[in-house]
C-alpha cells in the first residue's frame, strides 16, 4: 500500500476526476477529502437518483473505494448556513476552489465489482493482484 495525496482543481468533477487518476491502479480507497464546491449531487439513501444543490458548499467528508469498475464515494457536505448532509457522490459534483484528498492504492489487490443477489446492487469484490479473475466480464 502506498499513500497518494491529490488535489483537484476549480471546475474539476469530484467523480470524474478521482475515477481517472484512480481507476488504473486497480484497488485503491480515497481515505479522507475535504475542500469545497459550487455544485453538489447526492444520492441520498433509498433515492434512485441524485439530489443536486448549488452554492458555496464545503466538504466535510470524502471516501470510498475505486475499482477499475468505478467509484463507490461517500461524501458529507456542509451549506453556506451550517446545514450538513451526505450520500453518495453522484457525478456533476463540481471542485470551487479545491479539493485535498488523500488515497490509499493498494498495488497488491485489484477491485470489482458484481451485483450481490442479496442486496440487488454491484457490491465490492476483492482478490489478490495474481488470482483468477471472479468478476464476469
Amino acid at each position: 500500500m502506498h499513500a497518494q495525496p491529490l488535489r483537484l482543481g476549480p471546475g474539476d468533477d469530484v467523480r470524474g476526476a478521482i475515477e481517472a487518476l484512480l481507476r488504473p491502479h486497480g484497488a485503491a480507497f480515497v481515505l479522507q477529502g475535504i475542500g469545497s464546491l459550487s455544485v453538489a449531487r447526492l444520492r441520498f439513501a433509498g433515492r434512485p437518483q441524485a439530489d443536486e444543490l448549488v452554492g458555496d458548499i464545503e466538504i466535510l467528508t470524502l471516501a470510498g473505494s475505486v475499482s477499475p469498475d468505478g467509484a463507490h464515494l461517500h461524501m458529507t457536505i456542509a451549506d453556506a448556513d451550517g446545514q450538513v448532509l451526505g450520500g453518495h457522490v453522484a457525478p456533476g459534483c463540481t471542485v470551487r476552489t479545491t479539493v485535498e484528498l488523500l488515497a490509499a492504492v493498494l498495488p497488491a489487490h485489484v477491485f470489482g465489482r458484481k451485483v450481490d443477489p442479496a442486496t440487488g446492487y454491484p457490491e465490492l469484490v476483492v482478490r489478490s493482484a495474481g488470482d483468477e479473475p471472479s468478476i464476469p466480464g
